[in-house]
């Protein structure tokens, strides 16, 4: 998301120094921005542009950057910018399709302290955090724990424990979720809107929990991937409808889906002859068949006809552009 460049949290929302037991413009200064140039052919251009700014957190002091994946997905280009202005080049490492985490490396040194990462699975709701952003304090929320819960997305994406907070932050691509002694406890991913129990709808902030990290991290770092087979991936999204139905919604690019000639609209009945009731559903029913290339016979219902199709899934890695190394 692009921001105006002299924009600032509300200072009756911006978090108080004194009020914390870290050092907060220590934290704050191990979130730096992000900006990651795409080329125009790229398979994610059509759907995340070819120019993407967002923010990420520094792990190591070695310049190592964690931030979503999104935002550095088959980037030819990374630059990080730090708390006292200065750019610097990265490398994009590593993308996470199950977690959703992203890795980049600065090529020169940052000079920025690293985050120690923290225990996503000891936060409860109510938990004060600070939803850090690059800027410092201007650029950065106190905030709270709503839930942590199941978060299923449309783009074939599936995670336990995502972390919901609230207030919204409204930059929030790789901001940095630091916890009561300025642990890093998730990266931001998403802004979606909850509905209030008077009927408002406010926004709220989802966050990859760190956890999901710490089993992956060497495998990332040695491979570029971690070291498991590739789910089956069909390149389609889908959604929940009113009816409590899986629809889908759109096809990402000449994937499986595509191929088999689906359409925005169609129903998910069935997966190898299971019913879908939720989309969570669909998804780990379809990553019980085996993986990528397994056949995957779904029941589909279209304008009130249904009918059975056999997608050949795909390895979702295969069409994306590999990471210029330097």
């Amino acid at each position: 998301m692009s921001l105006p460049e002299d924009w600032r949290i509300p200072p009756e929302f911006q978090p108080d120094p004194d009020a914390l037991d870290f050092d907060l413009d220590r934290a704050l200064a191990a979130v730096v921005s992000l900006r990651a140039a795409i080329p125009e052919d790229a398979f994610t251009a059509e759907t995340l542009g070819t120019e993407r700014e967002g923010q990420g957190a520094v792990i190591r002091e070695d310049g190592l950057v964690l931030t979503i994946g999104y935002l550095m997905a088959e980037a030819e280009e990374v630059w990080l910018t730090t708390s006292d202005g200065r750019a610097v080049q990265a490398e994009p490492l590593a993308y996470d399709f199950v977690s959703g985490f992203g890795l980049v490396r600065a090529l020169t040194p940052l000079g920025a302290p690293a985050l120690p990462l923290g225990n996503s699975r000891r936060i409860e709701p109510g938990d004060p955090v600070v939803v850090g952003g690059a800027g410092g304090v201007a650029h950065s929320l106190t905030a709270e724990i709503l839930a942590t819960q199941e978060f299923a997305g449309y783009w074939e994406y599936l995670i336990e424990d995502a972390i919901f907070t609230a207030p919204a932050h409204p930059n929030w691509g790789g901001t940095a979720l630091l916890g009561a002694q300025g642990e890093l406890l998730g990266i931001g991913s998403l802004q979606l809107p909850s509905r209030t129990s008077d009927g408002r709808v406010l926004p709220l902030n989802m966050s990859v929990p760190i956890d999901l990290l710490k089993p992956i991290l060497d495998d990332l770092l040695r491979f570029g991937r971690v070291d498991r087979p590739s789910r089956p991936w069909l390149g389609l999204y889908a959604m929940e409808d009113e009816h409590d139905q899986v629809a889908v919604v759109g096809l990402a690019g000449d994937g499986p889906a595509r191929k088999a000639e689906l359409r925005a609209g169609d129903v998910l009945r069935a997966v190898a002859g299971v019913p879908v009731r939720s989309l969570a559903g669909f998804y780990r029913t379809l990553w019980s068949l085996g993986g990528a290339g397994v056949d995957v016979p779904l029941t589909v219902e279209r304008e009130g006809d249904v009918f059975d199709v056999v997608l050949g899934s795909a390895d979702r890695s295969r069409f994306l552009k590999s990471a210029r190394l330097h």
